[in-house]
């Protein structure tokens, strides 16, 4: 396969006495005319480092990207409209994510929505692959559990698989987290960290109170009523929408969080830990969401899991099942799949 190249856009530094230079960062959203891709694209445009915003999708984005355009923040944005132009927006891209795909509505499984989403991330991994194919790319396109696998065949079979390259977002479910105990226990939820293990459906979902920081104050039954709801949360957002929307906003909101983290590991900060679902081997699974390091060329190492207390334990005993038989549906899907 021909793999296009760009050439390094080279941007003065801001302090005029500097000689030095650095590489031009481009970020593409595929999706960025939907629920998810239009809040996105707004704060992309305060995240330090964003040298060019690419938005994609099938329809209106022309206009999202002269209205983010003239927010005076640094950095250009550009729309693109249509498969014709997937290409163009994803050309030299540093980081693409896609949030492009249907949303879960009420009555739906996650095997159907693996129909509906699955060949539209083959078809921007495709593209991907011809445009970009050393770009990080960060799915919020559900089922990530299965999504994620199915890219990655897609990847190795266009020979630009990288495993250090590829996310799943699951940092919705570590934002949740916060909140929820930061609620509970009466503290601002940004000073809350703990970390969410496993999957991101529901019964794969793991946050681990016992690594709780700073220590959860609650009993058994807070611990397992709380854990409920950051699994059901999602539900939880539907419901309240009637089934017109699915949470849109508050994974806007972390996305961006995790492209601010990836921006500053591609800068050098070191250090820097978010939970995502990657290759991994942590876990008896092959990808697998759980605290990862970042660095600058993604994924610097995936943190091994701390010891476990019994609920935790037997909860990741029966999740693993499912998660195994999630990516396998993904791999399968890649496999099999003949057109977009």
């Amino acid at each position: 396969m021909l793999l296009k190249k760009l050439k390094s856009r080279i941007v003065p530094s801001r302090f005029p006495w500097c000689l030095m230079a650095r590489t031009a960062f481009k970020v593409s959203v595929v999706g960025a005319g939907g629920g998810i891709g239009q809040p996105l694209s707004l704060l992309l445009r305060k995240v330090k480092g964003i040298d060019e915003l690419s938005l994609h999708d099938l329809r209106g984005t022309k206009g999202v990207a002269a209205d983010t355009g003239h927010i005076s923040e640094h950095g250009t944005v550009s729309g693109y409209v249509g498969e014709d132009e997937l290409e163009p927006a994803l050309l030299g891209a540093n980081l693409v994510v896609v949030t492009a795909g249907m949303p879960r509505v009420p009555g739906m499984t996650r095997d159907q929505l693996m129909q509906a989403n699955g060949g539209i991330a083959i078809h921007v991994i495709r593209a991907m692959a011809c445009a970009c194919p050393e770009a990080l790319i960060a799915f919020t396109t559900n089922p990530i559990n299965i999504i994620v696998p199915t890219a990655a065949e897609v990847l190795k079979e266009a020979g630009v698989f990288d495993p250090h390259r590829l996310f799943g977002i699951t940092t919705l479910d570590v934002v949740r987290s916060r909140k929820f105990i930061g609620d509970f226990m009466n503290i601002n939820p940004r000073k809350v960290n703990i970390p969410v293990i496993g999957g991101h459906t529901g019964p794969t979902i793991l946050p681990l109170f016992s690594q709780c920081q700073p220590e959860f104050r609650g009993d058994t039954e807070d611990i397992l009523r709380l854990t409920n709801r950051i699994k059901e949360a999602g539900t939880e957002v539907v419901m309240a929408k009637g089934g017109a929307g699915s949470a849109t906003l508050s994974m806007a909101y972390a996305t961006c969080c995790f492209v601010k983290s990836l921006i500053r590991a591609q800068n050098g900060q070191e250090g820097i830990i978010e939970c995502a679902f990657v290759a991994s081997s942590v876990a008896d699974a092959p990808f697998f969401a759980g605290p990862v390091e970042l660095g600058k060329q993604g994924v610097k190492r995936c943190l091994k899991l701390p010891v476990l207390n019994e609920f935790e334990q037997k909860s990741l005993d029966n999740l693993l099942p499912i998660l195994r038989k999630n990516i396998e549906a993904g791999i399968q899907f890649a496999k099999t799949f003949k057109k977009y």
